[in-house]
């Protein structure tokens, strides 16, 4: 065993598990860092509290005096819990978070010094835009960009310093962010969904799309980190022979925690309470070492930001328990990756969750309305959707066995297809008073006794209704939620715009009351929604196949995907409802395509590195052993020596054809890369990178794990898979 491996293995062996006693109930701690609406009202004159309520629920303006009054509060209450720092707290295109902290802290004449937070550094502040991701929005000359408050979000303290949620945008205007196009998706899906809902109830308001994510992750020991570079670089494994031993038993999904995965975990919550981050669920997930916590539901904007905080949160606490924490979707070969589900569903102002179905015919056809709408918005969208959760970590789970199929489809229960189907034959027109009856009592009235008794669940679904929300199961575990929230709300917003138009339409030309107009309407939408409901196994060919036949796509590389976000159908829907223009949109586009492209380069550069600088000098140090004891069988034997050492002739053979083998494709996958490099378009690059660089990863790899099995373990100088799963 390599002497690293040995001492980090050794290490980890020798570790107890850090004991997290909890002092106060969880409802005690909850928000204690976050300036919320309780401490708003404590803390600001009636004047601000009335006007940040306003701006926080109706998006109404604050203006400069009332903006110092809140800073001034917020300033007094932070100081008083041991502050020194404040930070615009953003989410620019890096898939990270971002802060520049600056002290309360100004010189005053007399070398005095006083703490200051005034109503501008609030409102707005001037991060360096040239140093992040835009897409060529900006020259790399051009600095200057925007961080502004996002009151909708509240600040938090997290150690010792004042973080406040903006979004983040060019000096041009362009959103730099994932924030911002999720706040205009939100209001877009917001104004439609209310006008929708006053079909059914006119006093509705307003409508908030919220949010429950689940997080999968592994927890891995540092120390054995240590000893992969792959992981440290990468955050996955680019090389590893299976463990004898994975989750074939199932024995580790809803198992007993391990002792030190619990103190981890405890910790891990106790910060989360403190940060208003409602975790609740937390449990062994399919493979050894691999974890999910999931929080209460939230509104949408305010979930985003608490996962992207989390996952920050996840890494300090890691620190702590010397653990290491593992997003990536496929971390390691021949066991399951990770995912983020994204349970979606909107609800009103008056308390109605809209895809639940209540207790009159009346709230029935509401969920039904904004329930069909959905379906029909998938059905219409489903590249975009799948462009959504594209990336170069999330193409090694898609299709996995293990997760949905990048073919993008909508599973919703046998009885509920039964419902469609029966509304399906409504007829075309004014609706007989025997029709009205049929449908209100026996298909509409019975829709909760059906949600109730009859909804399964399929995970081999990208897209599930599971009795109260849709479960948006492609989302990958690295991913910013914003992403693909942006996009659902966005095509959900359109397609609500489009019935209610459409409704409108019958009830004034046709002379058709509001019902007959709503059920007509629904019919259609079932009718032309078919082909992307589906009940069967995603994992199959044969669905590969008919999905063909359908007409639906099944993109399964992050190039191909990506592609539907610049289509003139993605690009008129995101301006019609005001959510992201042309050019923000294509810098996107430009930005998720540089981000493949580098990550695969980094892979290559890396496994090439690993495969000739440790694994074929290991191989070449292991083979002069053999050579020797072939020497040594040779002096004692003589001639009859190839009879004793004709194993150790043959492993020495085996030996270098694979060494040879890995030279060879290193070599092949360096000019691989040198040739992508060269493309001028991004779009070439990036396919060039995804066919000819990408597969020769797995090619290296074979004989890398061949010689795993063959080399001494003594000498192996990577830490091996049934260490990194099996030893924490």
């Amino acid at each position: 065993m390599s002497t690293l491996r040995f001492f980090a293995i050794k290490e980890t062996l020798n570790r107890k598990p850090v004991v997290i006693t909890e002092e106060k109930r969880r409802s005690e701690i909850f928000g204690q860092n976050v300036y919320d609406s309780k401490k708003m009202r404590q803390t600001l004159t009636s004047d601000a509290f009335v006007s940040l309520t306003n701006a926080i629920e109706k998006g109404g303006k604050i203006d400069r005096t009332i903006a110092d009054q809140i800073a001034s509060a917020m300033k007094d209450w932070a100081l008083s819990k041991g502050v020194t720092h404040y930070t615009h707290w953003f989410q620019p295109l890096t898939g990270a978070t971002a802060e520049k902290h600056d002290a309360f802290f100004e010189t005053i004449e007399n070398n005095g010094a006083i703490e200051k937070f005034g109503g501008t550094q609030l409102v707005q502040q001037e991060p360096d835009a040239s140093s992040f991701p835009n897409g060529g929005i900006r020259n790399t000359f051009e600095a200057r960009g925007y961080t502004a408050w996002d009151p909708t979000s509240p600040a938090f303290i997290y150690g010792t310093t004042l973080c406040i949620p903006t979004v983040f945008v060019a000096y041009t205007g362009e959103a730099l962010d994932y924030k911002t196009p999720l706040l205009r998706a939100l209001q877009a899906v917001d104004t439609a969904a209310v006008a929708v809902c006053k079909y059914f109830d006119k006093n509705v308001k307003k409508v908030n799309a919220s949010l429950g994510w689940e997080q999968e992750y592994f927890l891995i020991d540092s120390a054995l980190v240590s000893s992969r570079p792959d992981i440290q670089l990468t955050g996955r494994t680019l090389l590893g022979h299976d463990s004898a031993k994975g989750q074939q038993l199932d024995d580790h999904y809803f198992g007993t925690i391990p002792n030190r995965a619990m103190s981890y975990m405890r910790d891990l919550e106790t910060e989360c309470m403190l940060l208003g981050i409602p975790v609740k669920t937390r449990h062994n997930e399919v493979a050894p070492n691999q974890f999910e916590l999931a929080p209460i539901y939230e509104e949408a904007n305010l979930a985003v930001d608490h996962n992207a905080l989390l996952m920050d949160v996840m890494d300090k606490v890691a620190e702590r328990h010397n653990f290491k924490v593992l997003f990536h979707e496929k971390p390691f070969k021949g066991i399951n990756g990770s995912g983020k589900h994204n349970n979606w569903s909107l609800s009103t102002d008056t308390g109605v969750n809209l895809l639940s179905p209540g207790k009159t015919p009346m709230s029935n056809l509401q969920f039904l309305a904004f329930f069909i709408n959905t379906i029909k918005a998938v059905n219409d969208n489903e590249e975009l959707l799948r462009a959504a959760i594209a990336s170069a970590s999330n193409d090694h789970r898609l299709g996995a066995n293990e997760a949905p199929p990048a073919i993008i489809s909508v599973f919703i229960g046998e009885q509920l297809t039964h419902v469609l189907n029966e509304l399906e034959n409504v007829t075309n027109g004014k609706l007989s008073p025997q029709e009205k009856t049929d449908l209100k009592l026996n298909v509409v009235g019975k829709i909760p006794e059906i949600l109730l008794d009859n909804t399964d669940r399929n995970r081999t679904s990208p897209f599930a209704f599971t009795g109260n929300k849709f479960e948006f199961r492609a989302v990958g575990s690295r991913a910013n939620c914003a992403n693909p929230m942006t996009v659902l709300n966005s095509i959900v917003a359109k397609q609500l715009k489009d019935f209610k138009i459409e409704v409108d339409a019958l009830i004034i030309k046709k002379d058709l009351k509001k019902d007959e107009a709503v059920f007509n309407i629904l019919r259609e939408y079932i009718k032309k929604s078919k082909s992307v409901l589906f009940e069967g196994n995603g994992y199959g060919d044969a669905w590969e196949k008919e999905a063909k036949k359908r007409g639906l796509s099944n993109n399964k590389s992050t190039p191909e995907a990506l592609k539907a976000k610049i289509s003139k159908k993605a690009l008129d829907l995101y301006k019609d409802l005001g959510v992201m223009n042309a050019t923000e949109v294509e810098a996107r586009y430009e930005i998720e395509l540089e981000d493949y492209i580098m990550r695969i380069q980094i892979e290559g550069r890396v496994l090439g590195d690993l495969a000739r600088n440790h694994i074929v000098p290991t191989a070449v140090k292991y083979q002069n052993i053999l050579i020797e004891n072939v020497k040594g069988l040779k002096e004692i034997y003589g001639k009859d020596f190839k009879k004793v050492s004709l194993a150790q002739l043959e492993l020495i053979e085996e030996i270098s054809k694979h060494i040879e083998s890995i030279n060879k494709l290193v070599n092949n996958m360096t000019e691989a890369r040198r040739k992508s490099n060269q493309i001028k378009s991004i779009e070439d690059r990036a396919s060039a990178y995804c066919n000819t660089v990408k597969p020769l990863l797995d090619d290296i790899r074979y004989p890398c794990d061949k010689l795993e099995l063959l080399v001494d373990d003594e000498l192996w100088p990577l830490t091996k898979y049934r260490e990194l799963l099996f030893t924490t």
